[in-house]
């Protein structure tokens, strides 16, 4: 007689004092990978305007950023339901965390926000998110966010740029490996 399958044997692990759990994992290297989509189209973009790399890589900006949305949504609330994290190695590491959750709230809300005030209409994926609406645009909401998305954007790849810079740091400098913090987050 077989043995039925269980599905929830072995996964998802919650997370732990010492590492985090299957789900906090998914969602960490799923924004990871949409990060990586969003920067990549954000430097074609600036960097190589007209070009074949910008008109491949520019019209997934705005449907991954949405993605990114909802995965930070799904991230905070996931990561408020854990009563057991690993914690941060230092003050500066949890400063830098407290940042970088600001801004991955903070850039696609005022990007939506300035795609609402323009009165276009939003379907990321074909899924309609926002209706257009004719000869209503909402300057305000369009002027912060023409003053701040990018910039915000910019300063979010250095913080990024910076947490992988210390992971690496940590894993091969910091205290001869004894601080690696990178198994916390592979399982």
């Amino acid at each position: 007689m077989s043995t039925p399958i269980s599905f929830h044997r072995g996964w998802p692990h919650p997370d732990s004092p010492s590492r985090y759990g299957s789900i906090s994992r998914l969602l960490h290297w799923g924004m990871a990978a949409c990060f990586a989509v969003v920067f990549c189209a954000a430097l074609a973009h600036y960097f190589a305007e007209d070009s074949t790399l910008e008109a491949a890589l520019w019209p997934l900006h705005k449907p991954t950023g949405a993605l990114l949305m909802l995965l930070v949504l799904v991230r905070t609330a996931w990561a408020s339901l854990q009563r057991l994290r690993p914690r941060a190695t230092s003050a500066w590491a949890r400063w830098g965390h407290v940042a970088l959750y600001g801004l991955m709230w903070a850039v696609p809300a005022i990007a939506l926000l300035r795609q609402y005030g323009s009165g276009r209409a939003f379907a990321p994926f074909g899924l309609p998110l926002m209706a257009a609406r004719d000869n209503d645009r909402i300057e305000w909401m369009t002027g912060l966010g023409r003053l701040l998305h990018g910039e915000l954007g910019w300063a979010m790849l250095f913080l990024v740029l910076g947490h992988v810079a210390m992971v690496v740091w940590h894993r091969h400098a910091g205290r001869g490996g004894k601080d690696d913090v990178l198994p916390r987050m592979i399982g």
